[in-house]
């Protein structure tokens, strides 16, 4: 049976999950600004749901940050 612990992740990899979230919060933002200038009830509707899916994508990924949290190196490499 094989042992399923997690290794660390490596710098170049949590810097790409940081820069991942700072996207999607962007993303979010944009959309939240388009829902409140459109009396477009349509569009409302889309962004509602792609902020929704958005902020489903940046939990998923401060919570991998966070699992690996206990891996990261304590001093720089």
């Amino acid at each position: 049976m094989q042992s399923t612990q997690m290794q660390g992740l490596s710098g170049k990899e949590l810097e790409y999950i940081a820069d991942s979230i700072s996207n999607e919060d962007l993303l979010i933002k944009q959309l939240a600004a388009t829902v409140g200038s459109t009396q477009n009830s349509d569009v409302r509707q889309i962004c509602m749901q792609h902020i929704q899916s958005h902020t489903q994508h940046m939990e998923s990924l401060t919570q991998l940050l966070q699992q690996h949290q206990q891996y990261a190196p304590t001093s720089p490499q």
